[in-house]
């Protein structure tokens, strides 16, 4: 059976091992060529007067290119291979393994549309048989050589009795991309899936959400977007204010006074990603939105009218007229610049703190 119907175990001992290191498909297939196959298990030579017929089986839940790897290296292990690829029913699958995300007519319905596969064998035995080779004519099972014992406790190797007969093709895994590998990332980003579907239409108890739950979820997306809000809105008004200060013009800002507008910003920030990781308490996720949607006014505001004191000091009191450059060298106008950076200063002051 294909890796995803074994014991979890096999396939971390497999990986840990190196010995499923993946491979591109055509080079996998040129390794697995002819009565050798580049592999210490035995082979019987294929029939030369019609295509071999070449078994690959598995669960194959939410089909994905790591299956259709594995399928193409079994389809070209020979120059002319018919290839049938089992499917295990719901059934099985739930009592040996678990549950699966596609019913059993989903999964047989998406191998047939793989270009690698010829024939579908639905109700696949969760074992295969030698009578079962037989009654299908199949010259080879194809499949990754690490040994898998079976959880339905009937033998220790799967494809031993195969490997014995000659009758067994090496393919290799492809690493980084497995079913339960897709469900782990859904189960990770659970949230945002949730929202995607609510957004799309489907109900709470579509998706099986209590009241608390949905609202929960809601609200910590709201809070998400309003700190991405509250970084976007600090930078843009920051930069408008950076855009005004010319290399000329000596800093207007004293040191403490940017210190406290950087940590007053960083303080919203932090208490909006509190409550987005819900560390600030359920109480306050309800009414959050709108305590930071005036924070965030204020914070324009305030921010504003800082603009608004170093733009106009700036022209005003900084730069020289042009009467005054005729009759004022440029040490002049430095000493000036200097005499009038204490008023600046104190009117920016006043503006980040109104």
């Amino acid at each position: 059976m294909v890796a995803h119907v074994k014991q979890k175990g096999a396939g971390k001992a497999q990986r840990q091992s190196g010995k499923a290191a993946a491979q591109p498909p055509a080079q996998a297939a040129a390794a697995q060529a002819g009565p050798s196959g580049g592999s210490s298990i035995p082979h019987r030579p294929p029939p030369t007067d019609r295509p071999v017929r070449v078994y690959a089986d598995g669960i194959f839940d939410l089909f994905h290119f790591g299956h259709a790897r594995a399928l193409e290296q079994a389809k070209k292990s020979f120059p002319n291979v018919y290839l049938m690829v089992g499917v295990c029913n719901d059934a099985d699958t739930l009592k040996f393994k678990g549950k699966t995300v596609m019913t059993e007519e989903e999964r047989y319905e998406s191998l047939r549309h793989c270009k690698w596969v010829d024939e579908v064998v639905p109700n696949a035995p969760w074992v295969i048989t030698e009578e079962f080779l037989d009654e299908h004519n199949i010259d080879f099972v194809a499949h990754d050589a690490l040994p898998y014992a079976d959880t339905s406790g009937q033998t220790d190797d799967v494809y031993g009795f195969v490997k014995k007969l000659g009758r067994f093709k090496e393919t290799q895994r492809t690493e980084g991309v497995s079913t339960s590998d897709l469900i782990l990332r859904i189960i990770k980003d659970y949230n945002d899936y949730v929202l995607r579907n609510l957004s799309r239409g489907y109900s709470r108890k579509d998706l099986g959400l209590s009241l608390l739950k949905e609202k929960r979820i809601k609200a910590s997306a709201r809070m998400k977007q309003i700190s991405q809000k509250v970084r976007q809105q600090r930078l843009q008004v920051a930069d408008r204010i950076r855009k005004h200060m010319s290399e000329r013009v000596p800093r207007i800002l004293p040191p403490e006074v940017e210190q406290s507008v950087k940590d007053w910003a960083s303080g919203v920030e932090a208490l909006v990603d509190k409550v987005v990781s819900g560390e600030a308490g359920l109480e306050l996720v309800d009414n959050m939105d709108k305590y930071v949607s005036g924070f965030i006014s204020s914070f324009e505001r305030r921010y504003s009218k800082l603009e608004r004191v170093i733009k106009h000091t700036v022209s005003r009191t900084l730069l020289p007229s042009p009467d005054k450059k005729k009759g004022a060298g440029s040490s002049g106008g430095q000493k000036a610049a200097k005499g009038k950076a204490p008023a600046v200063r104190r009117a920016a002051g006043k503006a980040a703190k109104a």
